[in-house]
């Protein structure tokens, strides 16, 4: 097929995950519902942390972090696929593809890193607890965080820009949710064996080493957890612990599956609702692992509340 030219306009059609479905109204109906979720979830629990000293140590500056990423990673998706079923139409210019892709892999990427991050504070936390306030400190735990924003930003700039530098055939239809990197290849009039390669030890290097960090970080815990003595300590370890894995479960297998599995695996329909998975299911449900199977967050959210009700009155 031929290259676009001037007239047709640089546009894309973003099939989505709606057309195809069998009740478009609910699954439209259940999406929004799920990024109301995450937006009130995720909101509540920035609020939260924000306005109780309690919670202002290192273990929820890195949950404040991946709260706001996960809102954020919702709020790149579903308002755009809410007002396109409305309108009738899913189109998406050349730049509003580019600066989707941007933000996606921004995101993707930054939430990576900072799981392992959380992983490896929670390893300091129970296997080291006399040093923690020293490994663990302010300083440390902004460079953790800076570190997950710029490198995610500068591969995100990097892959963006590559991409879109290819020239794309006639057909504009992308058959996925959003702009991401798998599924545009597809529509690229050039050879991009050799970028697929790429974007391959791409997924492998965001994916991998902290997948691994995470597993050997969880395996020191759960060895020092079963030699502890209080039994509330061990629970209290395992519950965190348990909430944490559960998180890198999700997230980390839907991510696997888009950028480190063959493409010959791929198939649009997979592809569209593990993007769900990670991009709307997965931001709705992390605050709500967190923060109903976490004691202190949940006494938190009771004395923020009562200091609203309180000012209310007054």
């Amino acid at each position: 097929m031929e290259p676009w030219n001037s007239s047709l306009g640089r546009d894309f059609i973003l099939m989505g995950i709606l057309k195809d479905s069998g009740s478009p109204e609910l699954l439209c109906f259940t999406i929004t519902v799920l990024y109301m979720l995450a937006l009130t979830s995720n909101g509540l629990l920035l609020l939260v942390i924000a306005m109780d000293a309690r919670l202002h140590v290192p273990m929820y500056l890195l949950l404040s972090q991946l709260s706001l990423m996960d809102l954020l990673f919702a709020s790149v998706v579903t308002p755009k696929t809410f007002v396109d079923y409305l309108r009738g139409e899913s189109t998406i210019s050349f730049g509003g593809c580019a600066f989707q892709m941007f933000l996606i892999l921004t995101l993707g990427g930054g939430e990576d890193l900072l799981l392992a991050f959380m992983a490896y504070d929670r390893y300091v936390a129970i296997c080291h607890p006399l040093n923690y306030m020293v490994l663990m400190r302010l300083k440390v735990c902004w460079l953790m965080v800076a570190t997950c924003w710029v490198l995610a930003s500068l591969n995100a700039v990097i892959h963006t820009a590559y991409t879109m530098h290819f020239p794309f055939c006639m057909s504009r239809e992308i058959s996925h949710l959003v702009c991401e990197i798998p599924p545009l290849l597809k529509l690229a009039c050039a050879d991009t064996s050799r970028y697929e390669l790429m974007v391959y030890v791409m997924g492998v290097t965001f994916l991998m080493p902290p997948l691994a960090a995470i597993l050997a970080s969880y395996t020191f815990v759960l060895v020092a957890v079963v030699h502890m003595s209080s039994g509330e300590g061990k629970q209290k370890a395992l519950v965190t612990c348990s909430s944490h894995l559960t998180v890198v479960g999700m997230y980390y297998g839907a991510a696997m599956f888009i950028y480190i599995l063959p493409s010959s695996y791929h198939n649009p329909q997979q592809d569209n609702i593990l993007s769900v998975f990670y991009t709307i299911i997965t931001p709705a449900l992390n605050p709500l692992i967190y923060s109903l199977r976490n004691k202190e967050v949940m006494g938190a959210l009771r004395r923020v509340l009562g200091r609203c009700i309180s000012a209310q009155r007054l």
